[in-house]
């Protein structure tokens, strides 16, 4: 309820006024300014707390690398904007702040903005603490740096480091192979992301392969089971039936409800995100939920 001087109340009856104007009015003008002032309130409340970029193209607010192999890496990923027009920050996080690393990477790209108004920027988070890491790519670049590309790259050269506890080397190995990628002349970038595209949809007809055989099995195992029940017969032995049936009682084992594949290391394709931003590495890039994440 609220109330003003000499005992008025906006509860009251609508045809109450307070120096000439209606406190249904004045109830719906304060409700407004009420609504206002949490709208302008928001941004601060919600607010992520992300690190500060330095525009050196490392941010490595986990603490990871030494002085020396930021100063490397930093010099590395300098030469390679130079050179190519294209932005590789790395930036690894103490705390993703309950986020899936896609889209903090999509977060932390609309604070920080990488790559140009073409959007030719992409993004290497670690977050040694949820044992996550993702390749966010540019507009611009998702033809070179493709999700099966960024992918690969996940799983032969980062997270085996990573297995390893060797977190610099893992870094350092993921920029090689990324700026590899930048540096190259366009039909053949095209080419390395076509193979791994090849590459990538014959690993998952593998596995479909392999889930698609399971029916077949057990169809085997079903007869191959039901002869040998019937071509067992005399000498000290018991024949129980149930129901008249002779159908032998298959017992699967522990787990036995499907599939178990799994593993660290793992990657999987996708994100979401829309950066802009300020100069140098930061400068407006733009990105659309390509790349990939891994765990190790």
């Amino acid at each position: 309820m609220l109330s003003f001087p000499f005992g008025l109340s906006l509860s009251k009856a609508p045809s109450l006024r307070w120096g000439g104007v209606s406190t249904d009015l004045l109830r719906t003008a304060l409700s407004g300014l009420f609504l206002l002032l949490l709208l302008a309130l928001a941004p601060a409340v919600w607010a992520q707390d992300f690190p500060k970029f330095d525009d050196k193209g490392v941010v490595d607010a986990a603490n990871l690398l030494d002085p020396a192999q930021e100063q490397a890496l930093s010099q590395t990923l300098i030469a390679q904007k130079q050179a190519s027009g294209r932005s590789l920050v790395v930036a690894t996080i103490a705390d993703l702040q309950g986020y899936d690393i896609a889209d903090y990477g999509y977060r932390l790209g609309r604070a920080w903005g990488i790559g140009d108004k073409d959007s030719n920027g992409a993004l290497l988070i670690i977050a040694p603490n949820d044992r996550k890491v993702r390749i966010e790519v540019g507009y611009g670049l998702e033809g070179t740096l493709t999700d099966a590309l960024s992918s690969q790259i996940i799983r032969n050269a980062i997270t085996p480091r990573f297995k390893a506890g060797d977190m610099p080397g893992g870094i350092a190995a993921g920029v090689e192979q990324i700026t590899a990628l930048l540096a190259l002349p366009p039909e053949e970038a095209k080419a390395r992301a076509a193979a791994a595209e090849t590459e990538a949809r014959s690993a998952d007809r593998g596995g479909s392969a392999i889930l698609g055989l399971w029916p077949i099995a057990f169809i085997i195992l079903f007869i191959a089971m039901r002869l040998m029940s019937r071509g067992t017969g005399g000498g000290g032995g018991k024949r129980y039936r149930r129901g008249g049936s002779s159908m032998p009682i298959i017992i699967w084992g522990p787990g036995a409800g499907g599939s178990g594949w799994g593993s660290g290391g793992g990657s999987s394709w996708g994100g979401g995100g829309g950066f802009g931003g300020g100069g140098g590495f930061s400068g407006g890039g733009s990105f659309g939920g390509g790349g990939a994440s891994g765990d190790w």
